[in-house]
């Protein structure tokens, strides 16, 4: 530990993702609800273009009318040391490397770059622990593909769905537009790898198909495009179990939007007041066991570790359908999953506390 008193965590943020604000707005958030008599914080922003910094004492993480946060990459350089005999930083100042030694890195990174496995082998490499899921789980949790792909293999409950490839949509794009048919309208177009419901598009027409591909893939060159499914959205948080026991489900949760929005969008999540959640929603008995379980074997069946977000639809007739796992949330003062945790007893700084334990407490290396 780099202190008798305190454990260092390095409080990683921003990214080179379309999700780079929703990363500050979530670091902002956890560096002000962590207990400082237990954490000594080090914040490490990365700019846009992949630089690290040590950022200025004065930079904003809040929206602040209307205007999203940032790292321009003002502050101290830094880099990530590969010392695999101490977990440190380098501060890159005129005088050469100044070691700044952490115990814990903790990457509250969304998207591409930070949250699909890419950040998480760089951890790997330089043998630091880090909270959260590892390089496999992150990049499949990242590829809604691929992840519904390896839960399918599970038989795991999925809706249908038509993956949209790059070289397909430029190459095939009649065939795919012919597959995507066979779903029926209305359809969600979604980019494949991003979060934060960047670049999703409600499609109720063919006629309107190819543009809302051509936006998701603004964001992603693979889109995934998934059939609606009528049913309410549930969503529920997952922590990985102490001392190697079982994975831990929170209460669930409901998403209440009131107003205009056809579905949680962007604006819907961070930017709209009358978005409100039900913790926990009225279901049927027995209802919310069957959820947690399958949250579990969602969770475990990636291979998670530390934390995710599972997303469900709940149909009329009573069954559970897997939309979505997330393996680094949102921790917004307005996101699910620390709202869920609070209602189930872990309040936001419990909740980082735990999170920062159960990386310490995992080895590095292979596991």
């Amino acid at each position: 530990m780099s202190q008798a008193s305190k454990i260092r965590v390095a409080v990683v943020f921003g990214g080179r993702s379309s999700e780079h604000a929703i990363s500050c707005i979530t670091a902002g958030a956890v560096m002000a609800a962590i207990d400082r008599d237990r954490y000594e914080v080090v914040p490490v922003g990365i700019a846009r273009d992949g630089r690290w910094v040590l950022p200025p004492a004065d930079l904003r993480l809040t929206v602040e009318d209307g205007v999203l946060p940032e790292v321009t990459g003002e502050g101290v350089p830094l880099a990530l040391s590969f010392d695999s005999g101490a977990s440190r930083l380098l501060a890159l100042g005129g005088d050469g490397p100044a070691p700044v030694e952490v115990d814990v890195l903790l990457p509250l990174l969304h998207g591409p770059y930070g949250e699909d496995g890419t950040i998480q082998g760089l951890f790997e490499l330089a043998g630091v622990r880090y909270v959260g899921a590892g390089v496999l789980a992150s990049a499949v949790g990242m590829d809604k593909g691929f992840m519904k792909l390896v839960w399918e293999a599970r038989g795991l409950p999925v809706g249908p769905y038509v993956l949209v490839g790059d070289r397909e949509w430029r190459r095939e794009r009649k065939r795919k537009i012919d597959e995507i048919r066979e779903l029926g309208f209305p359809v969600f177009v979604k980019p494949a790898r991003a979060g934060s419901s960047m670049g999703i598009s409600r499609v109720t027409s063919e006629e309107h198909l190819e543009a809302a591909v051509e936006a998701a893939r603004e964001h992603d060159p693979k889109v995934i495009v998934e059939a609606a499914i009528v049913g309410r959205e549930i969503e529920c948080g997952v922590l990985q179990g102490v001392d190697d026991a079982p994975p831990e489900v929170s209460l669930p949760a409901e998403v209440v939007i009131q107003g205009e929005h056809d579905f949680y969008d962007f604006e819907t999540k961070y930017l709209d007041s009358a978005t409100s959640m039900a913790i926990p929603p009225e279901l049927p008995s027995g209802a919310v066991e069957e959820m947690k379980a399958i949250a579990v074997r969602a969770f475990e069946t990636l291979d998670c570790e530390g934390l995710a977000r599972v997303d469900f639809f709940y149909t009329a007739d009573g069954r559970w359908i897997l939309n979505e796992i997330n393996t680094m949330p949102g921790c917004t003062p307005s996101s699910a999953f620390p709202q869920m945790w609070a209602a189930s007893g872990l309040d936001y700084p419990a909740l980082v506390d735990r999170l920062i334990q159960t990386a310490l407490a995992r080895p590095v290396g292979l596991r």
